[in-house]
């Protein structure tokens, strides 16, 4: 099923509980952008990019590395179609909870195909990126874990939030990059951070998050948050383990507080979802997805939807729900994703 502005709009009229409009839930968009901004900030060292072509029959395959901040460096993948135009529109691809971004070859291979640079980066803790943690728990959970005992790092998200943006940088390096049409899209954690990301970074010109846009505020509320924190499981066990606490709707509440401050409150997705308006913006969700809970995807694309209709952009905002499906992505949605993306960011659109 898929809503445009209009049907949300008539269901937010329709409610008797409507979403909180952005200006209700932290101020106006240029300061909920700097508060943000300000807890991911890093310093800006230079790219010292490193490129190195790969082997492959069907496309141009490029293996890079650069430094997002100091000690840290991203490994990516880059797809392109040979004998492609000099500068060609780019989608970035992010992937989820224990992916990499060889699990994104396929998406990449498929953009490619169509005419798009096509990049995908390890996350925080995943891919080359994991390394490995004496106590036996997986990387991105002993990781979590150490920013909830620390506050010294936000691997949750945020950080890959920075390493995105640092990922643009490097891409406006390119000169077989139209830097006014790079495009963002990801998958379950890749899908929050991609929502997060084109909320915060203006040059991302269209965005495609899937089965990750949410309320977390309306899922604790609403005692559907446990879906969502299990994928964090090592990490919340443990962490409420050490302070002998149990773990419910309230230790998620601060368990949040400390690994992705404001995630539950300024910074949800009601918040954030209107920041990307009036940029074209397609949301996709499962109608029974568990993590992303269908109630919570409606009161963020009802309060984006607002902003869209301010603004004049209601035909840059859809809602497409996957009938019958929970927590994947299926056949029919992804070619939505690229028919979106062939549409806003194809030259003439």
């Amino acid at each position: 099923m898929v809503w445009t502005v209009t049907a949300i709009l008539l269901a937010i009229l329709s409610s008797p509980s409507p979403a909180a409009r952005p200006q209700d839930r932290g101020g106006s968009a240029a300061a909920v952008r700097d508060s943000f901004l300000k807890i991911i900030e890093r310093s800006r060292v230079p790219l010292d990019a490193a490129v190195r072509q790969r082997a492959d029959a069907d496309a141009v395959v490029e293996e890079i590395s650069f430094a997002a901040e100091a000690g840290s460096r991203v490994p990516a993948l880059l797809f392109k179609r040979r004998g492609a135009a000099a500068r060609q529109p780019v989608v970035i691809v992010l992937h989820g909870t224990g992916g990499s971004k060889e699990g994104m070859v396929p998406r990449l291979r498929a953009l490619a195909s169509r005419g798009f640079v096509a990049v995908a980066i390890d996350g925080r803790y995943h891919g080359e990126r994991a390394g490995t943690d004496a106590a036996g728990m997986p990387p991105y959970q002993a990781g979590i874990l150490r920013a909830y005992r620390s506050g010294a790092e936000h691997p949750f998200l945020y950080d890959t939030v920075w390493d995105v943006m640092r990922l643009v940088d490097y891409l406006e390096t390119r000169a077989d990059v139209d830097r006014r049409r790079i495009g963002l899209t990801g998958i379950s954690k890749g899908g929050m951070e991609t929502y997060l990301t084109a909320a915060v970074d203006p040059r991302i010109a269209a965005a495609v998050p899937m089965i990750g846009v949410q309320s977390f505020r309306w899922a604790l509320d609403h005692g559907a948050w446990d879906s969502r924190a299990w994928t964090l499981r090592e990490a919340v066990v443990a962490a409420a383990a050490g302070s002998n606490e149990s773990v419910d709707a309230g230790f998620m509440r601060r368990f949040y507080d400390r690994i992705t401050p404001g995630l539950r409150a300024e910074f949800d997705g009601p918040a954030m979802l209107p920041l990307i308006a009036p940029r074209p913006l397609l949301v996709i969700n499962g109608d029974s997805d568990p993590r992303t809970p269908l109630a919570g995807v409606r009161a963020c694309v009802a309060a984006a939807a607002e902003a869209y209709q301010a603004q004049n952009a209601a035909e840059r905002l859809v809602l497409h729900v996957q009938p019958d499906t929970g927590h994947q992505v299926t056949a029919e949605a992804e070619q939505l994703a690229l028919q979106w993306f062939e549409r806003w960011l194809k030259p003439g659109s």
